[in-house]
């Protein structure tokens, strides 16, 4: 399930204050461009540059990724259907509970050892397009990717009853005890010190019963699974492969739904386009964790802000020694998230107080502050989406 928090047609936020005339955010701020802060209103053409998300995932989502801007006006052109809007869509999940997701290409020698140790994986790569992969060295970046490509997009392109019978075979339906052969892999791999916990057994049983048949439960050869804790994050920028699996998380992006899926998904999947924009750059598991920076001027305040214009989210953690608290104003538009804690809000910009709550949101202006008197015995928990030019 979603909790969509921006002007996205697609899910143009209500405004329950029934004293203002306008009835959505959108239509707001399309009235009150001001309240965007001046740089960011003359950036992104008098609109809100971010969407704000809550999602919790029981069943995996899809694998994808999302388009540059240039892909994005292209496809949109050409299948406004699918492609909703022309703007790029980086992405950033910060966990609210134990999150589990796929993320960017694994490092090489990892999808060969199980390119070598799983036979219906090889299967579909052929044997060719393995070898390549192989001989491809750690000093020629560029032929890593190359070969990588190859690999991927042969998987991705499978023929539909070879690549089920194959997924039958590994998960156990047709030859009894197949997974033995699975969990070995990762076992030898884990003695040798690499985490490839995420691709053992119960991962493939677990996709392949959300989604049987279905050639994206062969993508955790390939694609890193990272795990967060609490706090912890994932930013995805263009061409970024990746799959949400399990947790619930907050999440921020450009104000774009634009998605190009592949795999795990009952959707539009266009195989194509994603093998042909994706990044082939392997990377470790670890270095998909974005960092939290805790701010010199508050240290209730932990900043995540990613290598884009559009966005930048704030975890605020204010502790139950502080009853007063000041949400501090800054030159753009935010969105405050409440995610723990109970306070009575008071600004000069708001006719009344306003009392907040576990899954309270407000819109806040820019240049505009809010004091909390906090009356929860155990703090508040707050995200903060805003754009800091």
């Amino acid at each position: 399930s979603q909790l969509w928090m921006g002007t996205h047609p697609r899910g143009d936020a209500i405004i329950r204050d029934n004293r203002i005339p306008q009835k959505t955010l959108g239509q707001w701020i399309a009235d009150n461009p001001a309240c965007l802060g001046a740089k960011v209103k003359d950036t992104f053409q008098g609109c809100l540059p971010f969407l704000f998300k809550v999602l919790s995932v029981d069943t995996a989502l899809s694998v994808q990724a999302h388009p540059n801007k240039e892909l994005a006006a292209k496809l949109h052109a050409q299948f406004p259907e699918h492609y909703p809007d022309a703007n790029h869509k980086p992405e950033m999940a910060i966990a609210l509970t134990q999150f589990e997701g796929l993320c960017g290409f694994r490092p090489v020698e990892e999808i060969v050892s199980f390119l070598q140790n799983v036979p219906e994986l090889r299967a579909l790569i052929g044997e060719v397009a393995a070898e390549q992969l192989e001989r491809s060295g750690s000093d020629d970046p560029r032929g890593v990717s190359a070969a990588l490509r190859v690999c991927f997009t042969r998987l991705m392109k499978s023929e539909k009853k070879f690549f089920v019978d194959q997924l039958n075979m590994l998960v156990g339906q047709d030859t009894p005890g197949s997974l033995l052969v699975l969990c070995l892999v990762s076992s030898c791999a884990v003695e040798e010190g690499k985490d490839t916990s995420g691709s053992n057994g119960e991962l493939l049983l677990r996709l392949h019963s959300q989604y049987p048949g279905d050639i994206g439960c062969f993508t955790i050869y390939f694609l890193n699974v990272v795990r967060l804790e609490p706090g912890e994050a994932m930013f995805l920028g263009a061409n970024e492969p990746h799959a949400y699996l399990h947790g619930d998380c907050v999440e921020c992006m450009a104000c774009s739904d634009n998605t190009v899926r592949a795999g795990l998904t009952p959707k539009f999947i266009d195989v194509l386009t994603l093998c042909e924009m994706l990044n082939y750059t392997p990377a470790p598991s670890t270095s998909k964790i974005f960092p939290a920076v805790q701010s010199q001027l508050d240290p209730s305040v932990y900043l995540y802000d990613p290598p884009v214009p559009d966005f930048t989210i704030m975890r605020i953690e204010i502790p139950a020694s502080i009853k007063l608290y000041l949400i501090s104003a800054m030159d753009s538009a935010s969105i405050l998230l409440v995610i723990q804690g109970t306070a009575v809000g008071t600004s000069t910009a708001a006719a009344s107080e306003m009392s907040l709550c576990r899954g309270s949101v407000l819109f806040i202006s820019a240049n505009e502050s809010i004091s909390l008197h906090l009356s929860s015995p155990d703090g508040m928990l707050l995200f903060r989406a805003c754009c800091l030019l």
